[in-house]
């Protein structure tokens, strides 16, 4: 091998450094013919890999095998290619320093400017339902290597480990070199994409391990990648970003049809609002503002059109607070649901589908942002919440798809089982209930909210504040509270206000004072012994 031909003086000023050599390593071919076509017409000199080495020989560039510089044919399968000192020490000599230079030449090692690397496909790999030793064959061990070196060594080494990073370069190399703010940059990318792989692995391992008894995992690990920079936060001063994450089926995949940029608050609202009108087995929309419901409905029985006819119900709960806000529906929006919508003011609405009639008036309302939930869309098993120095995980609080049947296991406590009806409307407060901030008091009629008491730090001001709200229509309506009635002070509220059966958690101690009062009322009362708290 010739030894170094570099002049030590050409790398004391490191802002701007020439690409004359290029290690490239890739499992994702992507584009990489158009950059190897370039570094070639730039005259850099290719060492490559492998696969790498292969497609760029078969499109006539020249390339430099590994082995060669190593002087040891690549073993064990492939495990053994890059790990050597030909290869780490032209990745890691810094040459601002002229003792590394002078080592170098000494060695008869050739520096690199330019190193190309992705890892092997172990995420996907794993995604594929690959299991064992197929997995464990994914597992990157040089790769993750070379990375690290070059990104240590970013004074004087480009790390590129993705393609989408592949113009940067091509431009670079019609402009001098690399600059150093753009080294730092890559070098960043590339920690970070090590990062995510190493976590991966570690978190396969993990899950490898549980036991029946141990179901939640020992490390968690969340990968997500940034989708948009926002405008702003919650608050015009606060800095914010929207990130998806890897396997996730939710708001952050859906598809923007039209509209304005989503904000902070809208992304918030949006999910609260899926949270909502998903609850619902029949066509449903649930209107939302400040994460909060407005309106919760299902389509009137016998409707024409069941989803313009959810939203109309929806609406008629609180058309004040309706304005400005936040729609789900969880069938396809449909044109008379969106005429329905032409003079009432929405920041965001959000459906599996839309009628491009429905589209086509949505249009007229250039700001409003229509979004369309991913195919495969599906509510969450776990919530995670950041906490300062950590997060929390739990169970997702999901009704069962057959409720009906669970229903039959609550306890009456006061009055006579009602009919079908009232028990529809009684299901449908309770699955309601879920989606409000506790404390929470829903009051329903017709499987249509009528009245909403949220966020409040007593139950007595929830069922308060759910009366007012509903106003003469809290006669005949029935109400659910996500949680159990310390005192028969908040019942009595909802029991003057001419509710007709009321459905709780039960479980307070003075559960007996409750139950003589809803009695005295001559009212029902179910007990479903679980809570539905959503702070």
């Amino acid at each position: 091998m010739a030894g170094p031909s570099h002049d030590p003086s050409l790398y004391r000023d490191r802002d701007v450094v020439a690409i004359r050599r290029a290690l490239v390593s890739v499992s994702d071919k992507t584009d990489l013919l158009t950059l190897g076509q370039a570094l070639h017409a730039a005259g850099v000199e290719i060492v490559s890999t492998g696969g790498s080495a292969a497609l760029l020989r078969d499109a006539g560039l020249p390339v430099v095998d590994v082995a060669s510089v190593t002087g040891f044919p690549e073993s064990l399968d492939g495990r053994v290619k890059t790990l050597h000192p030909g290869v780490h020490a032209g990745l890691l000599a810094d040459l601002r320093l002229e003792d590394h230079v002078q080592q170098l030449a000494e060695l008869g090692i050739e520096p690199f400017e330019l190193v190309v690397v992705n890892l092997y496909p172990f995420v996907e790999t794993v995604a594929s339902g690959a299991q064992g030793n197929d997995v464990v064959e994914q597992i990157d061990i040089g790769g993750p290597a070379m990375v690290r070196a070059s990104a240590k060594n970013f004074a004087n080494v480009a790390i590129v480990v993705s393609p989408e990073s592949y113009p940067a370069v091509i431009d670079a190399l019609g402009t001098g070199g690399t600059t150093l703010s753009q080294r730092r940059e890559l070098a960043a990318r590339a920690f970070t994409h090590t990062a995510q792989y190493d976590r991966a692995v570690a978190t396969w391992f993990a899950e490898g391990t549980l036991t029946e008894s141990d179901d939640l995992p020992q490390h968690l690990t969340i990968k997500a990648e940034r989708l948009a920079t926002l405008r702003y936060g919650e608050n015009s001063h606060q800095r914010a970003a929207i990130y998806t994450r890897a396997g996730g089926h939710g708001i952050a995949q859906a598809t923007q049809l039209q509209g304005k940029e989503m904000s902070y608050n809208n992304y918030v609202d949006a999910d609260a609002a899926l949270r909502a009108a998903f609850d619902m087995v029949k066509p449903a929309v649930a209107i939302i503002k400040h994460a909060n419901p407005c309106g919760i409905a299902v389509a009137a029985p016998n409707a024409l059109d069941p989803i313009a006819s959810a939203h109309l119900r929806a609406h008629e709960c609180d058309p004040v607070s309706a304005f400005g806000g936040v729609i789900a529906a969880n069938r396809t929006i449909t044109l008379k649901m969106a005429e329905n919508l032409r003079d009432i003011f929405t920041e965001v609405i959000i459906a599996p589908d839309f009628e491009r009639e429905a589209l086509e008036v949505f249009k007229l309302k250039k700001n409003l942002r229509v979004l369309q939930l991913p195919a495969d869309w599906r509510e969450e098993r776990m919530d995670v919440r950041l906490v300062s120095g950590g997060l929390l995980l739990q169970d997702a609080d999901r009704f069962p798809d057959d409720i009906d049947s669970v229903a039959k296991d609550w306890q009456l406590v006061s009055g006579e089982r009602p009919a079908e009806e009232e028990m529809t409307d009684l299901i449908f407060a309770w699955k309601a209930c879920r989606a409000v901030k506790s404390n929470a008091i829903v009051l329903a009629k017709n499987s249509a909210t009528v009245g909403i008491g949220m966020g409040q730090v007593n139950r007595v001001d929830s069922c308060r504040l759910a009366v007012e709200r509903a106003g003469d229509r809290a006669a005949g309506s029935v109400a659910a509270s996500d949680a159990f009635f310390p005192f028969a002070d908040g019942p009595q509220i909802l029991l003057e206000a001419g509710i007709r059966a009321i459905i709780q958690p039960g479980g307070s101690v003075r559960d007996a004072e409750v139950v003589e009062a809803a009695q005295d009322a001559g009212v029902t009362m179910f007990f479903t012994g679980e809570r539905h708290f959503f702070h």
